[in-house]
C-alpha cells in the first residue's frame, strides 16, 4: 500500500490582497505568494488578465474555503478605452480587426452609459476562459476558430466617465460577477460607430476588500527577506537563492510577512455572525449541530458563520434555532 506523502508548506491561513502588477498572470501570482509564505494551499478569487493590474485576492490555507463568497462580491474597475480600433482580444494583446477615423465626443459617450447600466445582456470576448464543448474559448480562438458564445446576463451598478480626450476615455465601473470589461469597451465602440478596445485596466476593489488592504510584491519580499540597502545589501540575493532552492532548511521568521494577511473571516462579512462558546465550537468542529442561544440570535438563516473568541469556526445553516455546520474551519 502506497504511503501518503507529507504535505509541503505551512498551515498558514488568511487572505492576501495583492496589488498585481501588469505582466503577471493570476496563476503565476498565486504561485509566487504561496512560495513567499511557504503555504500548504493557495487559490485566488477572480482572475485578472496579465495586461490588467490591481486587486487579486489570494486565499491561503483555510481561507480557500471562503473563495466563493469573494468571487460573488461586487468589483470596481478603472479602465481606459482607446477609440478608433477594435482588436481580436478586445485589448492591446491582439491584432487590429476593425478601424475608424471617427472619434466620439464626451457628450456622446455619456449619453450611451444608461444602456450599459443595470441588468444587461453581454457577449463575452472570443478570448475568454469560458468553456465551449469542454474547451476554453481562448484556446479555440487561438486556433483560428470563431467561437459562438451565448450572451449572458450581468449587472452593472455604476458606470461613469472619469476623463475624456479625443482618442481615449477613462471609465470607472462597479459590476457583479461575470462581467467582462473588455466586452464593455468593444460594445460601446460599436454603438458609437468608432470601435474601441481596452488600453489600460485596473481592478481597484473586490468586495469586501478595499484599496487599504493592498499589498505589493515588493512589500511582501521586504517583509520576507528584508529591504535591500546599506544595512541589508544581501536581501535581494537571499530571495533569489531561496527561490531557486527546492527546500528551505534554515529556520525562517515569518512574523513580518504573516502580519500582512487579512483574517479569513473578513470574506464572510456578508453573512450573519453567530458568537458561540468553546464547548459549542468543539461540537461543531466534530460536525454536530448546536442550539443557538441569545435574545438576538436568528431562528432561521440559509447561511451564517459561527465564531468562538473571534475565530471562525464554521459556515452553516440555522434551522429552528439550531446551527447546522456545512463547512468547518480548523481551530
Amino acid at each position: 500500500m502506497a504511503r501518503r506523502g507529507k504535505k509541503k508548506g505551512r498551515p498558514i491561513s488568511g487572505w492576501l490582497v495583492l496589488d498585481k502588477p501588469v505582466g503577471m498572470g493570476s496563476t503565476e501570482a498565486v504561485s509566487k505568494i504561496k512560495w513567499l509564505f511557504q503555504a500548504e494551499k493557495a487559490g485566488h478569487a477572480g482572475t485578472l488578465d496579465p495586461l490588467a493590474s490591481g486587486m487579486l485576492p489570494i486565499a491561503l490555507g483555510e481561507a480557500t474555503k471562503t473563495v466563493p463568497y469573494v468571487q460573488d462580491g461586487a468589483k470596481i474597475y478603472r479602465f481606459t478605452v482607446a477609440w478608433g480600433q477594435e482588436r481580436s482580444t478586445d485589448d492591446l494583446e491582439g491584432p487590429v480587426t476593425k478601424s475608424s477615423d471617427l472619434r466620439p465626443s464626451e457628450a456622446e459617450v455619456i449619453a450611451l452609459l444608461p444602456k450599459y447600466t443595470g441588468v444587461i445582456m453581454q457577449m463575452p470576448p472570443q478570448f475568454s476562459a469560458i468553456k465551449i464543448a469542454g474547451e476554453r474559448a481562448y484556446d479555440l480562438a487561438r486556433d483560428g476558430a470563431t467561437v459562438d458564445i451565448p450572451a449572458r446576463e450581468i449587472e452593472i451598478g455604476r458606470l461613469e466617465v472619469i476623463e475624456h480626450d479625443t482618442d481615449h476615455t477613462v471609465f470607472e465601473v462597479e459590476c457583479g460577477k461575470g462581467t467582462y470589461v473588455r466586452s464593455l469597451a468593444r460594445d460601446m465602440g460599436r454603438d458609437l460607430g468608432c470601435f474601441g478596445h481596452i488600453s489600460e485596466l485596473r481592478r481597484v476593489e473586490v468586495e469586501p476588500f478595499t484599496p487599504e488592504d493592498f499589498v505589493t510584491i515588493a512589500e511582501l519580499e521586504a517583509a520576507r527577506f528584508g529591504t535591500p540597502g546599506e544595512d541589508n545589501p544581501d536581501a535581494t540575493d537571499a530571495a533569489d537563492t531561496i527561490e531557486a532552492a527546492d527546500v528551505v532548511e534554515a529556520p525562517i521568521d515569518f512574523d513580518a510577512i504573516d502580519a500582512l494577511l487579512v483574517d479569513t473571516s473578513a470574506a464572510l462579512d456578508c453573512l450573519p455572525q453567530i458568537a458561540i462558546s468553546d464547548d459549542a465550537a468543539t461540537k461543531i468542529r466534530l460536525g454536530n449541530p448546536v442550539i443557538i442561544r441569545g435574545r438576538d440570535a436568528p431562528v432561521e438563516a440559509e447561511e451564517a458563520c459561527a465564531t468562538a473568541r473571534g475565530k471562525l469556526v464554521a459556515i452553516g445553516a440555522i434551522e429552528q434555532g439550531m446551527f447546522k455546520p456545512k463547512r468547518v474551519f480548523a481551530g
